[in-house]
């Protein structure tokens, strides 16, 4: 019997199984690539920085830890200057971002689109773009005024401030959006002032999305290449642009083992983190 000979009513079960059948097998395969795509990567990555060789070359001769114990003598000086550009910027924007995040939740006042539109637009303009504009911006100013900005710290740490503030205020509003407000007009209505209403219930309800927010733009600040790059003193280094100079000149597995210590550090805070205040609670 063909399936042209069966009844129609039985021509479109069977055309519907086949579809549900093919939907989930295309599913299960798209998933299978995604995983592959993902983590096949970080695991030849992790591989190659065992090699005990001076070119990437497969087989290897051997395997060594060596690598590892040179990460300190090579890339110390610039991990430290990632570090304190991150943690400043962070700080910096966690005091500003948080409380932009409750005045845009909670409040209507003018202009208040195009402060939120303001704050989230480092989001959309590109790393490159965004490097170049604030150098050629330090410049000018230095050619105007006589102001040394141009290979300062402190127009470093600004600079990363402008990409990591986005970030806090997202995650921080995120967090508001999921929350009753009606606590917060209970507290108001037993007498509470509004500075003790955001201390004692707004603030605590924000508190995945605060913490989030402060690693994600921890994680942005520490990795970031592509604006740091323009803004950076002959005199000091960061790690990924350290990164970018020694693979230059250099195809050891030295970078493999950097990234391998970098994805252990990201992975076990993401770990940490999700235990300590659930990212799932966290809107996207």
């Amino acid at each position: 019997m063909t399936a042209r000979s069966l009844p129609s009513n039985r021509r479109d079960s069977l055309a519907r199984q086949i579809l549900e059948v093919g939907g989930r097998w295309g599913a299960h395969a798209a998933l299978v690539i995604g995983i592959v795509a993902i983590f096949l990567p970080l695991v030849l990555t992790l591989y190659i920085s065992f090699f005990d060789e001076t070119l990437v070359t497969f087989p290897p001769r051997g395997y060594t830890l060596n690598w590892y114990a040179r990460i300190p003598e090579e890339f110390g000086e610039p991990i430290w200057t990632s570090l304190r550009i991150a943690v400043v910027a962070v700080f910096f924007a966690l005091l500003v971002g948080v409380p932009a995040g409750i005045g845009l939740s909670r409040y209507r006042f003018p202009g208040r689109g195009l402060i939120s539109t303001l704050l989230l637009a480092p989001l959309t303009v590109p790393g490159i773009a965004m490097g170049l504009g604030i150098y050629v911006f330090a410049i000018w100013v230095q050619l105007s005024f006589g102001m040394r900005l141009a290979g300062s710290l402190g127009l470093m740490i600004l600079a990363h401030l402008l990409i990591t503030l986005p970030w806090v205020v997202r995650l921080c509003l995120a967090s508001l959006t999921n929350h009753d407000r009606s606590t917060e007009d209970a507290a108001a209505s037993l007498g509470a002032s509004p500075l003790m209403v955001i201390w004692r219930v707004t603030l605590p309800a924000m508190v995945p999305g605060i913490v989030a927010g402060g690693l994600f733009a921890f994680i942005v600040s520490f990795e970031n290449l592509e604006m740091t790059i323009f803004l950076i003193n002959p005199g000091t280094n960061t790690l990924p642009n350290a990164v970018l100079q020694h693979l230059t000149y250099s195809t050891d597995p030295l970078i493999a083992a950097v990234a391998v210590i970098q994805m252990a550090i990201v992975g076990a805070a993401l770990l940490l983190l999700d235990r300590l205040v659930r990212l799932d609670q966290v809107a996207s």
